[in-house]
């Protein structure tokens, strides 16, 4: 009898997952949770997300900027909250794949935040402020080899895609250069336009425009191939650095506690939007390439990054507590 009530209330539950996946409307106001600054790329990509999909839903959805640890408070936030759709993040490389940085996290960001569909992904342009005296890339690399420890370089915060392209950057070329995270991308590149930094290798939809004005100078694309966003802009192999690659990509996560089946309407929602033409030539328009998948493409995909960069972790023996 015991076995024959399990069976039935398994198959009530599974029978009531399925009915909220196949009716699920948000019915209040829905929270993307984006932990970077406002201004930034990733900041520019998940508001445009969430315009598209508050003209889905029919509901406003919002973006909450919660800054620290590398984008961990506000992921945790996320992690904590209730797995009803109505809270999603803005997930990243320091998030999903280089979690392992920090040896003291409250929450396990491998089982308490899921994978959606990945966003968006783009390369990393290296640039510098106009004072440094390097004009390419292989003119960065001697002076940076002339004056080990000396030359700094900004990020969006410590394990955040800035960050972590910085380090596989030393690890390629064997330099030493000065990590100086701050909280937000927009920060960082305020800085070295500033001239208070020299180096930043920042997401790629932020520099075009100040590219253009003088304001730094893009040295190299980390991608394979040039972007059309910067097209006489070298890539790092065409700029004498082969071997390195360090796109950066974005993703929209839930909790960890969110049934499968409202998984997959997610799932299937965000993979709409990113059909969308005029939502792709918005992407592209800021360098950035809109990716989806499914969800079983997606958790793939973040395994197989989590490997690349906790080795570029464990390799440059980055721990944070």
């Amino acid at each position: 009898m015991l076995a024959l009530r399990l069976i039935a209330l398994l198959g009530f539950a599974a029978l009531n997952q399925a009915a909220l996946a196949q009716s699920f409307t948000p019915t209040r106001q829905v929270r993307i949770v984006a932990p970077f600054a406002a201004g930034g790329s990733a900041d520019v990509l998940a508001r445009i997300t969430a315009q598209a999909l508050s003209a889905r839903w029919g509901q406003p959805v919002v973006i909450d900027n919660r800054l620290g640890a590398g984008g961990h408070v506000g992921a945790e936030n996320v992690a904590r909250s209730p797995g009803d759709g109505h809270t999603l993040l803005l997930g990243s490389i320091g998030i999903h794949a280089a979690s392992s940085v920090y040896r003291n996290l409250t929450y396990n960001p491998l089982t308490e935040l899921t994978p959606v569909t990945i966003l968006a992904e783009f390369p990393n342009v290296i640039v510098v402020h106009p004072s440094v005296p390097a004009q390419n890339l292989r003119e960065l690399v001697a002076l940076a080899r002339a004056h080990p420890g000396e030359i700094t370089f900004g990020s969006a915060g410590n394990a955040t895609s800035t960050h972590m392209a910085g380090e596989l950057f030393m690890l390629v070329t064997g330099l030493r250069l000065i990590h100086v995270p701050y909280r937000g991308s927009s920060q960082s590149l305020n800085d070295v336009m500033a001239g208070n930094i020299q180096v930043m290798f920042e997401n790629l939809p932020t520099i075009p425009p100040v590219a253009r004005e003088g304001r730094v100078r893009a040295l190299a694309i980390t991608s394979a191939t040039r972007s059309p966003a910067l097209p006489d802009v070298p890539t790092a192999a065409e700029a004498g650095v082969d071997g390195y690659i360090a796109t950066a990509w974005f993703t929209i996560a839930a909790p960890g506690s969110t049934p499968a089946p409202l998984l997959q309407q997610l799932n299937e929602d965000l993979r709409a939007v990113l059909s969308n033409p005029a939502i792709r030539q918005r992407f592209l328009t800021l360098g950035a390439t809109p990716v989806g998948g499914t969800l079983e493409e997606s958790r793939a995909f973040l395994a197989e990054e989590t490997i690349k960069w906790t080795r570029v972790v464990d390799a440059a023996g980055i721990r944070l507590d």
